[in-house]
């Protein structure tokens, strides 16, 4: 049976489409910072102080000036063109916090790992678990300033990937190489399907 629209003047509804993205990687890599960066609505942020609780259980070496922490999720959006949304949701970083990427996967074309070359080994969870569940993923290295900056090659060794998955470069501060990497992301989990 068809259906038209009822009432002068109302248009018809065009489909939307909303693609799920999931920001992952080891705890102070940047995936809130990413997030924020790229986000068109002021992202939500479950960011909570660390406390002593984390003495002994949260590592970290590499990032001890670092204060807060994602508990749950973090949040943006961003508008492709009319009834087209990314909606981005950044992971927590600590092995404690870990439950929490089973939910927010569900539904997801693909993630980002982002990772920090001086702690890379802080990425090997995230791999595993898109490989595993075999949803698509690019690494996107983050060049934090000071740190030593390696030829993708040799990150693609290290962390054991085919020669398949993307490896971008990227600064998570800007939008421009934020927007470079879910570009990478997209093209390659549409590929893949």
């Amino acid at each position: 049976m068809g259906y038209a629209v009822s009432e002068p003047g109302t248009t018809t509804v065009t489909s939307a489409l909303a693609i799920k993205i999931l920001i992952a990687g080891g705890f102070g890599v940047g995936k809130t910072t990413m997030v924020g960066t790229i986000s068109e609505i002021r992202p939500l942020h479950t960011e909570e102080l660390l406390s002593d609780r984390g003495i002994g259980v949260d590592d970290i070496s590499g990032v001890e000036s670092k204060v807060t922490t994602t508990v749950a999720l973090d949040f943006g959006r961003i508008t492709i063109r009319e009834g087209l949304w990314l909606y981005l949701f950044g992971t927590p970083g600590q092995d404690r916090f870990w439950f929490m990427w089973d939910e927010l996967a569900l539904g997801a074309l693909g993630a980002v790992v982002l990772a920090d070359t001086r702690r890379l080994q802080d990425s090997f969870p995230a791999v595993d678990y898109f490989e595993q569940r075999g949803i698509p993923f690019v690494v996107a290295v983050n060049c934090f300033d000071g740190a030593r900056r390696y030829d993708p090659a040799k990150v693609r060794r290290a962390l054991g990937l085919t020669e398949g998955i993307p490896i971008v470069m990227c600064d998570v501060r800007s939008r421009g190489s934020v927007k470079e990497v879910l570009t990478a992301l997209v093209t390659y989990a549409v590929k893949g399907v």
